[in-house]
């Protein structure tokens, strides 16, 4: 491809992408496809001879399109949202044009600069103390990761990366049982294991880690012998948003001199709106690590993760390595490939810088507001079903309900509204029931399409599943 052509159809695909945006209520939100339809369109060998840019879109548009979900659809219910503001995709394009590679800081000096304040907008933005610093990482998954293993170090007096940690005892992380599975994932990556990921049960309306229980665990692994490292603490869980109360948690850290780490993946968007950090994010400064995506509900495109370190050194200490070709001579600056586990890193920060510029905190507040009185909306609604039973209450925009039945009878009503297509939504289980998760996140979401999930559910119901 030449750049003519290059010019050409970046301009098309432009335009496919504003077309794709504007008319996407008119498509399925899951994709309609069974298990290898894709696949066998495709040819089973790599093509010898170039072709035409026009055969290759025709084909993406005939093979790729009808097995796409489509996650920026205003009905997206399910999960939780992947959000792509335009504001965001225009830098990615830029980003994705330039095709830096910015490990370093002079690989590409304003990839780091620009990182930097962005870390600092958005520590502002949700109330954190001056002080904090942190990393544009790709997902949680990644930063829950880099704190595991700093617990880890930590823990073994930073020996566990030089000698292994095989004789180091058990090393005992605790979290509640609704963290999400990369927790678990951590552990295991880490070397920690999932038998000493300790789930402590949950209590009250907002499903938090029962306190005296975590004391109970860790007084009874110190007298066996084993060595607590670290304790996970969720706001906004995956299942159904449990939110664990930071203070007594931090006070037991504290305590027993543990590392701290905060998952709030998807609730920390929220936390813009100065009315939530006072119902959710008390005594927050008070962590060592902290995660959230952008990429969830503030509306930055995938894939973009920030995870806030009250001090660095402990993770520089656990990731750090620095061989004479990527030392950088003569000056004092940050790299942030040392903070992170992937040595190569994308210029993230640039979709954060043109989102928060295009919208303003007060425009992204006003979304996420909007979200969640919707959600306590639908919520009295479903409410009022005949035989539906709300299981667990909002907790933000995210609640879940059961209809009248057992267990199968739950997955048979989310199937047939998946399959319907207008709606998409994803089961869940809670109190060893399975439940119908309800989340309302997508970025241009509307009144009038969270109320049409109460209209398709209740007709899907009535028809009989």
């Amino acid at each position: 491809m030449e750049w003519n052509e290059f010019a050409h159809w970046g301009k098309h695909i432009a335009d496919w992408g504003a077309d794709y945006h504007k008319n996407m209520r008119d498509l399925p939100v899951r994709a309609q496809t069974a298990p290898g339809d894709i696949a066998m369109q495709l040819p089973a060998t790599p093509p010898d001879n170039a072709e035409a840019m026009e055969t290759i879109m025709a084909d993406f548009e005939a093979i790729v399109m009808p097995g796409m979900t489509h996650w920026q659809h205003p009905r997206f219910f399910a999960y939780f949202p992947a959000n792509a503001a335009p504001a965001s995709m225009l830098a990615e394009m830029l980003v994705t044009t330039m095709a830096a590679q910015c490990m370093l800081w002079q690989t590409s000096p304003a990839a780091t600069e620009v990182e930097g304040v962005m870390i600092d907008w958005l520590r502002q933005a949700l109330g954190l103390a001056d002080g904090f610093t942190g990393v544009i990482q790709d997902s949680a998954s990644s930063a829950t990761l880099s704190a595991v293993l700093t617990m880890r170090e930590r823990a073994t007096g930073y020996t566990g990366n030089r000698d292994g940690i095989s004789d180091k005892g058990h090393l005992r992380v605790y979290c509640s049982d609704q963290v999400h599975s990369s927790i678990d994932r951590a552990c295991w990556v880490s070397g920690i294991g999932q038998a000493n990921l300790i789930k402590i049960p949950t209590q009250g309306s907002r499903h938090a880690m029962d306190v005296q229980a975590l004391k109970t665990a860790i007084a009874a692994d110190r007298a066996a012998g084993h060595t607590p490292a670290g304790i996970i603490a969720v706001t906004g869980g995956t299942g159904v948003g449990a939110c664990d109360t930071l203070g007594p948690l931090l006070d037991v850290a504290k305590a027993e001199d543990l590392y701290t780490h905060l998952d709030a993946a998807w609730a920390g968007s929220a936390m813009i709106c100065p009315e939530f950090q006072q119902d959710f994010w008390a005594d927050v400064d008070g962590f060592d690590s902290i995660v959230f995506n952008p990429h969830k509900w503030l509306g930055a495109q995938f894939d973009c993760s920030v995870q806030f370190l009250r001090d660095a050194t402990p993770q520089l200490n656990t990731l750090k390595i620095e061989p004479e070709y990527l030392k950088t001579s003569g000056e004092s600056v940050t790299n942030y490939s040392e903070w992170t586990i992937p040595l190569g890193r994308r210029f993230r920060a640039l979709k954060i810088w043109f989102l928060l510029r295009s919208y303003g905190l007060e425009g992204l507040r006003t979304r996420i507001r909007n979200h969640v009185k919707w959600a306590h909306e639908l919520c009295e609604m479903l409410r009022g079903l005949d035989g539906f039973e709300i299981v667990t209450e909002p907790i933000l925009s995210l609640f879940s309900f059961r209809c009248p039945g057992s267990d199968a009878d739950q997955q048979k009503l989310v199937d047939a509204l998946n399959d319907d297509g207008r709606i998409y939504v994803t089961q869940g289980m809670f109190g060893d029931r399975k439940v119908i998760r309800f989340q309302v996140g997508q970025f241009d979401t509307t009144r009038d399409d969270v109320m049409m999930a109460y209209t398709v559910i209740k007709e899907i119901w009535e028809q009989g599943i």
